[in-house]
């Protein structure tokens, strides 16, 4: 099963990408995480910044197929609520590995119901560095 949680990129550049993922009530994975108190799970947090950063490269290296290699310091925050935003922006460090692999510094910040600021500013949800490899044959 594959969930898409980049709507739509708003910025890239050749070493970063921002996207904007609107989270709604009606996408099943809500129904269980947790039925009193609808929250976007960690995971796919993370799964964001791995989708924001495989689209930074898609564009970047040809399209090929990378896959998850490496998490480092994911720290999580504030909590994604159904009708909120959350902004992901992903950051591309040093250079490919010999292994193809390309590190990532990545942040998602919720930015409130309709994308709207509430006041107090942004909010991070997640952050942290990541690593993508090529896909292995």
């Amino acid at each position: 099963m594959h969930f898409a949680l980049i709507d739509r990129i708003v910025e890239r550049d050749e070493s970063r990408l921002v996207a904007v993922k609107a989270v709604s009530l009606s996408e099943e994975y809500l129904q269980d995480h947790f039925p009193s108190f609808p929250v976007l799970p960690g995971v796919f947090m993370l799964e964001a910044l791995v989708q924001a950063a495989r689209a930074h490269l898609g564009e970047m290296e040809g399209g090929g197929r990378y896959v998850l290699g490496e998490v480092r310091a994911m720290k999580y925050g504030s909590f994604v609520r159904p009708g909120e935003v959350m902004r992901v922006e992903v950051v591309r460090v040093g250079v490919p590995g010999a292994d193809g692999s390309v590190s990532y510094k990545g942040q998602a910040v919720r930015l409130g119901v309709g994308g709207e600021d509430e006041g107090d500013g942004p909010s991070v949800c997640v952050s942290g560095r990541l690593s993508l490899r090529p896909m292995r044959k």
